[in-house]
């Protein structure tokens, strides 16, 4: 059975799992959904369509669901969509996507949100992810799996981080980091490859692979997605594949030292 206190305030129409634990002075709105075995600790708040998975974990003073810091917004019908198995600690603010966005933000399953992270409208995390204290993400950012950011960095709108990528604590992000990358710095840059992540999940080979494509993409001095073009046209590996068409497809572009050639 689920174990409500006496002292929170569920709405009617909220549907609750089992096996939910909701502590005193904690609101849930008459929209949300909360999966079998989550818990929320003391003074949190779900506000609005938030549907939230299985298994978490959500700490004091976290704020979820409640209407995006967008002044555009006009009380559109929007979602946060978390899913399971997830650590969202103390003081914590995720916001709902906008109409503009799609009108979605979504959470993977098994990333841990230390104290003070900030989700902004319509973002996308992945799966597998940490976010240190106080990392703070404007709307539609998109963070892909097993990303690690360091606290206090900031992240503009639109940035995209790929899989297995880094991003140093008190840096600040305003442009997107390739998959597999490391960054650091205010503004921040490319440092290599997040070898640390690499190694605890991939083989020799392939970091090898991806160490060669690596140096040509941002070492060579050549047009950069020109030569992601021609090692595409060139290679047969998953992960530098993936690494080249991330280069290609960049919006707001990546930042690194060019080499003069």
């Amino acid at each position: 059975m689920s174990k409500i206190s006496e002292l929170a305030i569920v709405e009617d129409g909220a549907v609750i799992g089992k096996d939910v634990t909701i502590a005193p002075f904690c609101f849930i709105s008459s929209e949300a959904v909360v999966g079998d075995g989550t818990t929320i600790a003391a003074n949190s708040s779900i506000y609005g369509k938030t549907i939230i998975g299985k298994n978490n974990r959500i700490f004091s003073n976290a704020v979820i669901g409640s209407i995006p810091q967008d002044l555009k917004f006009n009380g559109e019908d929007v979602e946060l969509i978390i899913g399971d198995d997830n650590t969202i600690r103390e003081f914590t603010l995720f916001n709902p996507g906008t109409k503009g966005g799609g009108g979605k933000t979504i959470v993977g399953n098994h990333n841990l949100f230390m104290g003070y992270v900030h989700l902004g409208h319509d973002v996308i995390i992945g799966n597998h992810c940490i976010l240190a204290n106080a990392v703070t993400l404007a709307g539609h950012v998109e963070l892909g799996d097993y990303v690690v950011v360091g606290g206090i960095t900031p992240i503009h709108q639109f940035v995209h981080i790929g899989d297995y990528a880094m991003v140093g604590g008190a840096s600040a992000l305003a442009q997107d980091i390739p998959p597999y990358c490391m960054a650091e710095g205010n503004r921040a840059s490319l440092r290599g490859l997040n070898l640390t992540g690499l190694r605890r999940n991939l083989d020799r080979k392939d970091i090898n692979a991806l160490k060669s494509a690596y140096r040509e993409l941002f070492e060579s001095g050549k047009p950069l997605k020109e030569t992601a073009s021609t090692i595409l046209d060139e290679t047969k590996n998953f992960y530098v594949t993936d690494l080249c068409n991330f280069v290609i497809k960049t919006k707001r572009g990546i930042p690194f030292e060019r080499k003069n050639i």
